[in-house]
């Protein structure tokens, strides 16, 4: 099964879906900008992608239950919503640049909440490579196999997660509170689903009456399933520091100074602090490093 859609300027899939916190890729075939392949769990059953850019067309083939569906929302998934064109650069040199150099940074629209929250959960007050590593060991003791003639692993469903208990999840080094929060938000994946068809504000309200989810997470998931381009997560460790540094030259700044910094790129302050973080751009380091933990050995 097929889809061809036609995009100007076209995605960079790397840039585009890359960060994406849920769905999978290939274990040996990273994202490029013009290919890639992407397992995801949608409402009609397992799917996977494998897609192609050549100019602006983009041809998807799809394996699985949930192929028809994939196909049909491939122009959410590829930011077809989206409008890069409309970034306000407000005359700053550095987001005149990095509005260039990122034309191909469509924001993705995934519609699937479970598969970006728990994710999200996962990246709570660790490093990186942490919940990468958790979440890995997740979709490996949990997933399944993923449709289609790749070696792609879906994330585990929520019917599967919500009946586990925090035994469960302490040998892959997750720690109780967040083994206890994707318990509770696979037990209401239905209702949270919901929250694609809301406005933004409404839908934040839902995601933060869950004990556990505060902005951050709230933002990080409505930036992806909902393709919210002005969803900033407030409350990351780098990311005030990084928009000081990179817009007002400030070392170190607050959540509060990071919003005062990203207001005149409304409605892209989502996709402006996303940008920073791509180019690399970086305040000065002070102090130690946080080390890699395990749960497991405790």
């Amino acid at each position: 099964m097929q889809r061809t859609i036609t995009l100007d300027p076209p995605p960079d899939l790397r840039l585009s879906l890359g960060h994406l916190n849920g769905g999978t890729t290939h274990p040996d075939r990273p994202l490029t900008a013009t290919s890639g392949w992407r397992a995801s769990r949608a409402p009609t059953g397992p799917a996977t992608l494998r897609l192609a850019v050549t100019g602006t067309s983009i041809t998807a083939s799809a394996w699985g239950p949930g192929a028809e569906w994939a196909l049909h929302h491939l122009p959410d998934l590829l930011g077809a919503g989206d409008d890069p064109d409309s970034f306000p650069t407000n005359n700053h040199r550095l987001m005149r640049q990095l509005k260039g150099k990122f034309r191909g940074l469509r924001i993705a629209r995934t519609e699937r909440v479970h598969e970006a929250i728990v994710p999200v959960i996962l990246g709570q007050v660790v490093t990186r490579t942490e919940a990468k590593r958790a979440e890995r060991r997740l979709n490996e003791t949990y997933g399944e196999a993923a449709p289609g003639p790749e070696p792609l692993r879906l994330q585990p469903a929520p019917g599967v997660l919500g009946r586990l208990q925090y035994e469960d999840f302490h040998p892959l080094g997750i720690a109780r509170n967040k083994a206890g929060l994707i318990i509770d938000v696979s037990r209401r994946a239905a209702r949270l689903e919901e929250i694609t068809a809301m406005e933004p504000d409404a839908a934040n309200k839902r995601l933060r009456a869950i004990k556990g989810i505060g902005p951050w997470s709230s933002a990080l998931v409505m930036s992806e399933a909902l393709g919210d381009p002005d969803a900033v997560p407030v409350g990351d460790y780098h990311l005030p520091n990084t928009v000081a540094w990179a817009l007002a030259g400030e070392a170190r700044a607050t959540d509060a100074r990071m919003l005062e910094l990203l207001e005149p790129f409304r409605p892209h302050r989502y996709r402006a602090a996303l940008m920073l973080k791509l180019s690399g751009t970086g305040a000065p380091k002070y102090g130690p490093r946080t080390g890699v933990r395990s749960f497991a050995q405790f």
